[in-house]
This record gives C-alpha cells, structure tokens and sequence, in this order.
C-alpha cells in the first residue's frame, strides 16, 4: 500500500525515533509499503518518520545510483546504530522526499560502521562506503530526528528558506501522495 509522505514542518521529523520491538505489529507488512512508497516516489530511501511513524526504521535500494555496482544493496535496517565514521568527507547534492524541490550539498563521510536488524530480526554490523553508506547516513538521520538541511551552508539554508515555508503550506508539485503539517488552531 502506497504511504503519503510527510512534508517538512511535520513534528515527526523532527523527533528522535523509538525502538521497535520484536513483537511490531504488522511489521513485514509495513517494511513492504515503505519500499513500494520509496518506488512510486522515486527514491532510494525511505525512514518511517517520513510516513508518520517515529519509530527507527528505514529502508533503501541505491540500484538506481547503478545497477551494476549496487545491485544487492536493497536493505530494512530496524533500532540502527552507527558505530563508526571514517574517511573523508565528500559532497554530494542530496534531496528528500519530504523536502520536495529542494537540494543542496551536504557533506558525509565516505564509510561508516553499522550495527542493525533486518526484517527477520537477524543482527548485522556491517560496514558501508560510497553511495550506500551516504543514503543509510541520510536515512538514519530522520530516525535521528534530524534532516539534511540542517547541514546546509547557512547561505544555502536562507536561500532556501522560502522554498520550505511553501513546503509547509502544502504549496508543492509532487506526483506522490504527501501529508502536509496542520496549521495551529488559534484559541
């Protein structure tokens, strides 16, 4: 079932997500609809803030970066933890789904250390480098409650700035569903 994704200004992005228990409700099912969001979205990952759960979960495939080379890199990552940061940092024009329109580069270190569950509760700590370890970065900042334009040169930030007030009025052209912020009610 396809997700609406949460736009910026949602709350949920901006908290720091909870662990899952084992016992999950609906879990596979769940971890199936985020990668058939992730897809008709035109993304490469997906964390559950951005369907409106702040739990720490995401997934993501960067075959579209190139097949070749990242064919065997679809992956669930459940209750994510980096261990380690290494190499240099590179920059990379990085988008989201959440922030739709808006891009700016963000630098990351090139390889990371990362200790995870896989849908199948099987514990992994696994290194990662170049583009996946990038995207698994940028996912596991939203469980973070963090996002890639806090990372922004705060030029780059103000130049922006108009572009997520619109985001937050729902004022975007997107042909995936999104789930905009409320406006707060006046008492």
């Amino acid at each position: 079932m396809i997700l609406p994704i949460v736009a910026y200004g949602d709350a949920v992005l901006n908290t720091k997500a909870a662990p899952i228990p084992q016992d999950y409700p609906n879990l596979k099912e769940l971890v199936a609809s985020m990668f058939e969001t992730m897809y008709e979205a035109n993304g490469v990952g997906l964390a559950a803030p951005q369907v409106g759960l702040s739990i720490r979960l995401f997934v993501i495939d960067v075959s579209p970066f190139d097949e070749e080379a990242f064919k065997d890199e679809k992956r669930v990552f459940i209750n994510a933890e980096i261990v380690e940061y290494s190499g240099e940092e590179w920059a990379f024009n990085e988008g989201c789904l959440s922030i739709p329109d808006v891009r700016g580069d963000v630098f990351r270190p090139e390889k990371i250390r990362i200790r995870y569950y896989d849908e199948n509760w099987v514990l992994h700590e696994q290194d990662f480098d170049d583009m996946p370890a990038r995207v698994i970065q940028h996912e596991y900042d939203h469980i973070e409650g963090k996002l890639f334009t806090e990372k922004l040169t705060a030029l780059r930030r103000r130049l922006v700035s108009k572009k997520l007030e619109q985001i937050k009025q729902g004022i975007v052209n997107v042909t995936y569903k999104m789930r905009f912020p409320r406006p707060a009610r006046k008492r």
